[in-house]
């Protein structure tokens, strides 16, 4: 662990560059089919063809994950979605545009950090002392929310100045020095393989010994849980807010980009936060906190009358996120033993990814029935008073000392 902060370094900086180029693209791609289509069928494909492969791909990417190298594993994931979004570059270069293509190209990009997610989860306590997990957690979430923030606007800037290929050149040319920085400069112990032969049967039977680990313990149960709870009841706040927006405030541009904005750059300094304070002594004291400061900001959405204000709110909501999720991560990242830690955050990653869109199915319908306004009072108040329910679990806070 003697460069353990130069490995850290070198990987944040790795995945940053990588990051950046990826959420370039996919604002890109999401604004391109808006202007082209207008329809929101086509949106709703390239919706599923995200988030779906994600969900689908996680069991294996488990396995994989506590089988082989995972610094590796995220390298050529990275190297897979980069290759294909070069071949979408070429093609649109050459005048072969092809919606079905980007379509495909979206799904690749879906599998590749189904695969990466989890590996890049279970590498880093590999290389980050456990004494300095939350402060890590905290700065790579930092990360994160200024590539948030940054790139819906150069995407939008570079939208209007440039044919969209240009702008996958560019992801390609961040992934490659992405791969190489992580490939050549972090040096990472590999665990202790718990490969039990090959075939299909002995992925199934790493995959089931997996959800048996979660099974067996009381504290990952709930901990998933809830997670799988937040997500859900933050659906209205994170994905219905900017139609409240657009209905009680007005349909301005500059409205919805604000929004956007401040909540990036709350997260941001949440991470920043995180990092520097370290969080509780107890990390579940610190995820309690997020969920009634999670829960009030999203009731006050419901109440607030004034935009300016609206746009505090969202600023304190932002930041509330990393104090939650690194939290939460730093628990996981402590207590799973990292012979079987790629398959329990891939567990994890299947129920994120499908909490949002189950919360889209129910939250979506009503919010063309009744207010959008009595929709975030309810949730705001589910998720204060679920922060509650977290101070009952001893289980859970022994976890997290």
């Amino acid at each position: 662990m003697t460069n353990w902060k130069r490995n850290a370094g070198f990987f944040i900086g790795g995945q940053f560059m990588s990051m950046f180029g990826s959420m370039l693209v996919q604002y890109a791609i999401t604004w391109h089919i808006t202007l082209e289509t207008q329809s929101g069928v086509w949106m709703t494909l390239f919706t599923c063809a995200g988030l779906l492969p994600m969900v689908l791909i996680s069991p294996l990417a488990g396995v994989w994950a506590d089988r082989y190298n995972r610094k590796y594993l995220i390298n050529i994931s990275d190297a897979a979605i980069a290759v294909a979004t070069l071949v979408l570059a070429v093609v649109f270069f050459t005048g072969g545009e092809n919606i079905w293509l980007m379509l495909v190209v979206v799904i690749v990009r879906g599998l590749g950090q189904g695969v990466q997610t989890p590996a890049g989860s279970a590498l880093i306590p590999q290389m980050v002392p456990q004494e300095h997990l939350i402060r890590f957690n905290g700065i790579q979430s930092a990360a994160q929310s200024l590539t948030m923030f940054a790139t819906p606007m150069l995407a939008g800037v570079l939208l209007t100045f440039l044919p969209i290929e240009y702008i996958f050149f560019i992801d390609v040319i961040t992934a490659a020095i992405g791969i190489s920085v992580v490939f050549f400069f972090v040096h990472v112990p590999r665990p202790e393989r718990t490969q039990s032969g090959t075939g299909v049967s002995a992925y199934f039977c790493e995959l089931k010994e997996g959800l048996r680990y979660v099974g067996g313990s009381v504290w990952l149960k709930i901990l998933l849980g809830y997670t799988a709870f937040f997500c859900v009841c933050m659906t209205p706040a994170a994905m219905l807010t900017p139609l409240q927006v657009v209905r009680t405030f007005g349909g301005d541009v500059w409205r919805l980009t604000a929004i956007e904005v401040l909540f990036a750059l709350g997260m941001a300094l949440g991470g920043v936060a995180v990092s520097v304070w370290g969080g509780f002594r107890n990390k579940v004291h610190t995820m309690i906190m997020a969920c009634f400061a999670f829960g009030v900001t999203t009731l006050l959405f419901g109440i607030v009358p004034n935009f300016w204000i609206y746009l505090g709110v969202m600023l304190l909501c932002g930041m509330s996120v990393p104090l939650f999720n690194t939290s939460a991560m730093t628990v996981m990242q402590t207590k799973i033993e990292p012979q079987i830690m790629g398959r329990v955050f891939s567990i994890l990653m299947m129920i994120n990814g499908l909490a949002m869109p189950l919360g889209m199915a129910l939250f979506g319908p009503l919010g063309d029935l009744v207010k959008i306004e009595y929709l975030l009072i309810v949730t705001g108040f589910l998720l204060f008073a679920s922060g509650f329910v977290l101070c009952a679990s001893k289980t859970l806070k022994a976890a997290g000392e």
